[in-house]
């Protein structure tokens, strides 16, 4: 393995690490604390602002995947190579495992602490507003097929350079705004895998949802990308060599 693919791990790793600690932290020791809780909606800002945040600090490594579904979606639009995205995948799975084994330390040294569903992700009796099978994994394609959409969309020719961040993480936390009811909001399934690792029981049995629904979305809108901006490439080359005869 060449040290360049090491750092990209490193840094897929650690972007994931931080993305399920701050995201799922925020739920776990912050959510509901007496009087000082954050809420659903500041959950939702600490998972926009993980992502926000890493891009900036590892994008240029990685390319800033941190989520297993974002790496298959972006190999789906061509952006990605079959080896370097299972080396991503399992760089992120054990990130997110590793983040949700120091936040059950953290949380577990508090007298009186109950684990409840520890922000893992569930339908049915498991989804927080008690939402059915058919309704979470619609909402899980389609909250990651406008996630992957905005990604690629923002970091394609023609989009503002070094700014994708910021779209990136404000979609992350209007995905959240919306979905934390109906699932608990996955879009990951990294983020989902570590947490309910943790949680056990049922938040184990309902895991495949929550790997195949975003992956699902993700392929999607990676082929409709795919589409949109490779017309876009080609209108462009034209345009440039049109430029130069004239």
């Amino acid at each position: 393995m060449g040290i360049d693919m090491s750092r990209r791990i490193v840094a897929e790793f650690f972007g994931t690490f931080w993305l399920v600690f701050g995201g799922c932290g925020a739920a776990v020791l912050a959510a509901g604390f007496p009087q000082l809780g954050i809420g659903f909606l500041g959950v939702a800002f600490a998972f926009g602002l993980t992502v926000l945040t890493m891009a900036y600090a590892v994008g240029h490594i990685s390319g800033g995947h941190f989520n297993p579904a974002v790496t298959v979606g972006l190999w789906s639009a061509g952006r990605c190579t079959v080896g370097d995205g299972i080396l991503y995948i399992i760089a992120q799975v054990v990130g997110a495992i590793a983040a949700a084994a120091v936040l059950w330390l953290i949380a577990s040294s508090q007298p009186g602490w109950i684990p409840g569903g520890f922000a893992a992700n569930g339908y049915g009796e498991l989804s927080p507003g008690k939402y059915g099978i058919g309704g979470c994994f619609l909402t899980e394609v389609l909250m990651t097929f406008f996630f992957l959409f905005i990604i690629i969309g923002t970091t394609s020719r023609g989009a503002a350079s070094g700014f994708a961040g910021i779209p990136i993480g404000l979609a992350l936390t209007l995905i959240h705004l919306v979905s934390i009811p109906v699932t608990n909001t996955s879009v990951n399934p990294a983020r989902s895998t570590g947490p309910a690792l943790f949680a056990g029981g049922g938040y184990i049995g309902q895991l495949w949802l929550f790997w195949v629904a975003p992956i699902i979305g993700a392929v999607l809108a990676g082929l409709l990308a795919r589409w949109i901006y490779e017309r876009e490439a080609i209108i462009e080359t034209v345009v440039v060599e049109e430029s130069r005869i004239a």
